[in-house]
């Protein structure tokens, strides 16, 4: 097993060669793949372990640490410190114990990150059997390899676990010999390992084959003469293999395996029972396997005669009414092939558990391809953008199957299907669930809120994604589309979104590839944004606004069904690691589906629908008759009495004495904030805005940021509609804001906006500056007032009604600053222009404003619109 097992990079090579192959030029030149002359065979084929017979956890190594905010590289600079001579190349020797290693790999990870670092869960990576699974296809080619009579051998970089035995997740009976580097006490690429696997095989190099997947091992094997083939992918690298060999590796049903013993079958009452369906008169056994997916329902492939089939039936077992139901399965594929959507042509549903212990249905097999990383390696991107697209295009055919026609009217409810959807998970996962999730919570609280106002109904497939598909091996079309349990009649949206599960996850994410951190554009392979244009396109319909929710909903339903693997897992069914790393993906899940939560709260904000403007009194500001406050957007409150959480909702607060308690309380820690920290910084500041580094960020400022996000004075200006929870901000309501924003705009000189002296007295005592004082005293508030204003507005009756005042506000306001601004520099004289008072810097701020949010002109043309409009 190579190093590229634990990280996969071509940074990795690097490391690799810092750490033992500094005699050896870096790089594999190429590997050499021929027959021998002569006409001679290869006699045998080594295969690596990690990255070529069982995934690298390279990536997921890189996930654990984006999951553990831990700096990116931390792991790999950890394994490469100390050269051959460090704690994981001594690990591999078998010279120190997997504790040792543990103990100073947590070591060097918390130095490098600077940070107390726990590498548990990555050992558990090391040793999960579940995420260390080996490649079928792999399998299927030793298998092929063995019954021609090659030898097959395992030649791993290894090391021991705690309990004595070396980290082999394999069964060791598929190859003849196994050389691993913790019980030789050498490593590769040291020649002397690859020597010890040839004699132990009895073969000479130029009769074996070796398989690998990093550069400098590859290049080692080479110099001894074995033939290489280096693996970037298992798929491309068995077609190599069977070039060089000169017969198939794979079984000619793919994905298939001998039948689980707690999955056998009567064949012989099943035989009897096809040969009656079918016709078949002639003899021959009936040849029975099982395909490896189809967990839910088991699913066999049967050869009879010449006739090749695929058998589905229910479990064994007591099982819930409504699930495992083949029965629905059978009819909408019937239906479904009559109406030209590519399914396989069911043959009959036989309800008579006499035959196999269970119902079942018998259709057509199917012969193509399926994918199973939605990465698609190793094939081109016309190749993918072509699968992609054909992917696109047969749902939208499912979805455009006419119900009455087809019969299909009654296959599941009309209407409401979100609804429905969103409460039957709600109720999976209260019935599974184990602790507060914190995610989960908001979510359940959130989902029916938010719930789409408009849904088509169609026939939806309810697991449609990638590897579902069968596709056409040259022309990338889809062939069937497979898994129609959980298919009914809803909303097809659902069905658009959840086959875009893939773009938002990451590549090494355990249950399935994601492709959260590809290169879309390189592979050719459109982003979900672009996926979802395509199928709107196709159906002819425009794309819808809240594509957020139905991404939120998704992730949702996937976090309910992982609690309840999880859950199942506690009661013994799995192990402890495991049982935590479901847990762990429930909480990771339903942190995504938040995330599409909080763009869909925002969007909704940006996009408030209107409402009337509120009648304009030229007396006091009249409070209107509030409707209900709905999460996520700006509407009105049930009545003019609100909330001790949010009083200034309903109500203009004209002064910071008349906020709620918890906003005084956040008021007053801003106030104090300011003094301690703000005000004193504020010479330092000045000088650094003076300063030739006037253009990059000062190192004081983002220590400034550092302590209000710790005080919990981040993001004020989120509002309450688009952060209901708090997460992100503190939840205030405009007319709140309002009044922080004016404190926040106090400055440390205004003790000097008394020190002064003119003509033999304080200036504050010149007639022309009290005047001056007083003038200005009078606009601001003026403007403060209408700021408040605008701001109770928006809070009560949302931004399309507070149109007006917030265009007067930012007309009013520049102009005001200006004037004000312009006062005090003329009573500071010279001194006001100088570097030695912020003065200019604010006149020049509040100047820019005039123009910054739109010309004042422009502000002026659309108040007189709308005075016009609705009357002086």
């Amino acid at each position: 097993m190579c190093i590229r097992w634990l990280l996969g990079s071509s940074q990795l090579q690097r490391a690799w060669r810092a750490a033992s192959l500094k005699h050896l030029p870096y790089g594999h030149q190429g590997t050499r793949r021929w027959r021998h002359s002569g006409g001679s065979t290869y006699r045998a084929v080594i295969f690596d372990m990690g990255g070529v017979l069982i995934p690298s956890p390279g990536k997921m190594a890189a996930e654990w640490e984006v999951r553990n905010h831990i700096p990116s590289g931390t792991v790999l600079k950890a394994l490469s410190s100390g050269g051959e001579n460090g704690p994981w190349m001594k690990f591999m020797r078998a010279e120190i114990t997997i504790e040792d290693f543990l103990q100073e790999f947590r070591k060097l990870c918390s130095e490098i990150s600077k940070t107390d670092m726990s590498v548990d869960f990555f050992s558990f990576l090391l040793t999960n059997e579940q995420v260390v699974k080996q490649f079928p296809v792999m399998t299927e080619a030793i298998t092929q390899i063995r019954a021609k009579g090659l030898q097959t051998a395992l030649l791993s970089n290894n090391f021991f676990l705690p309990n004595g035995k070396s980290f082999l997740p394999l069964d060791r009976k598929q190859f003849d010999v196994v050389v691993e580097s913790c019980l030789e006490g050498i490593c590769k690429p040291d020649p002397r390992i690859y020597k010890l696997c040839l004699e132990r095989l009895g073969r000479k190099p130029s009769e074996c084959i070796l398989l690998e997947d990093l550069g400098p091992n590859l290049k080692a094997a080479a110099s001894l003469g074995i033939h290489t083939i280096k693996v970037n992918d298992p798929e491309t690298a068995v077609k190599e293999l069977k070039t060089l060999l000169g017969f198939t590796l794979r079984t000619v049903v793919p994905n298939t395996r001998p039948v689980r013993k707690t999955m056998e079958i009567p064949k012989d009452s099943l035989e009897k029972y096809l040969r009656d369906l079918l016709g078949i008169q002639t003899t021959g056994p009936l040849e029975l396997l099982q395909f490896d997916h189809g967990q839910s329902n088991p699913t066999y492939y049967i050869k009879l005669a010449n006739q090749q089939m695929v058998l589905r039936k229910k479990p064994p077992g007591t099982l819930l009414p409504s699930a495992h139901a083949v029965e629905r399965e059978f009819r909408i594929m019937k239906a479904l092939k009559n109406a030209g959507v590519p399914v396989p042509k069911v043959l009959d549903l036989c309800e008579d558990s006499r035959i196999v212990g269970t119902p079942f249905y018998v259709m057509e097999y199917c012969s193509g391809l399926t994918y199973k990383d939605p990465s698609l390696p190793g094939l081109e991107p016309s190749q993918r953008q072509a699968i992609y697209t054909a992917m696109n295009r047969v749902l939208c055919k499912i979805h455009s199957v006419d119900l009455k026609a087809t019969g299909l009217e009654d296959y599941g409810k009309h209407g409401d299907y979100i609804t429905r959807q969103v409460q039957t998970w709600i109720k999976q996962y209260r019935a599974t669930e184990t602790s507060t999730i914190p995610a989960m919570e908001r979510l359940i609280e959130w989902l029916p809120l938010h719930l789409p106002s408009q849904q088509r109904t169609t026939v939806v497939h309810g697991d449609f994604r990638l590897d579902n598909l069968l596709f056409h091996p040259e022309t990338n079309e889809v062939l069937a589309v497979l898994d129609w349990e959980l298919s009914t009649l809803g909303d097809p949206l659902a069905d658009v979104a959840y086959s875009c599960l893939a773009h938002y996850l990451p590549s090494s994410f355990p249950i399935q590839p994601g492709l959260g951190d590809c290169d879309l554009t390189k592979l050719g392979i459109p982003t979900a944004e672009e996926y979802f244009r395509m199928y709107c396109l196709h159906m002819g319909i425009p794309p819808t606004e809240n594509w957020n929710f139905y991404m939120a909903f998704s992730f949702f339903r996937i976090a309910a069904i992982l609690q309840g693997v999880y859950k199942r897992s506690l009661t013994g069914q799995a192990s402890s690691a495991t049982a935590e790393q479901s847990g762990k993906l429930t909480e990771f899940m339903s942190n995504l589906a938040w995330d599409f939560a909080v763009k869909e709260g925002f969007r909704v904000f940006k996009e408030m629908p209107p409402t009337k403007p509120l009648t304009r009194s030229h007396h006091t500001w009249a409070r209107p008759q509030f409707l209900p406050r709905t999460l996520g957007r700006r509407s009105y409150v049930t009545s003019t009495d609100s909330s001790p959480a949010h009083a200034s909702k309903g109500a203009l607060v004209f002064s910071p004495e008349g906020l709620s308690p918890p906003v005084r309380e956040v008021y007053q820690r801003l106030k104090q904030f300011i003094e301690r920290h703000v005000y004193p910084a504020e010479p330092e500041l000045q000088s650094h805005q003076a300063s030739a580094e006037r253009w990059t960020p000062s190192p004081l400022v983002e220590d400034l940021k550092e302590k209000a996000k710790a005080e919990g004075l981040w993001n004020l200006f989120l509002p309450i509609e688009t952060d209901p929870e708090r997460k992100y901000g503190a939840g205030l309501t405009n007319v709140e804001y309002a009044h922080l924003c004016e404190l926040m705009g106090t400055s440390l000189y205004a003790p000097e906006a008394k020190s002064r002296v003119a003509f033999g007295k304080p200036l504050v005592e010149q007639g022309t500056i009290l005047a001056d004082i007083a003038q200005s005293r009078v606009e601001i508030e003026q403007a403060r007032l209408l700021v408040l204003k605008a701001a109770h507005v928006m809070d009560v009756a949302g931004n399309k009604a507070a149109a007006l005042d917030i265009a007067m506000i930012k007309m009013v306001a520049p102009s005001m600053a200006s004037r004000v601004i312009d006062r005090a520099i003329q009573a500071f004289g010279a001194a006001g222009l100088s570097n030695d008072f912020p003065l200019a810097q604010f006149f020049a701020g509040a100047r820019a404003l005039r123009f910054a949010d739109g010309p004042d002109e422009v502000h002026r043309a659309a108040v007189a619109k709308m005075e016009l409009k609705h009357g002086l």
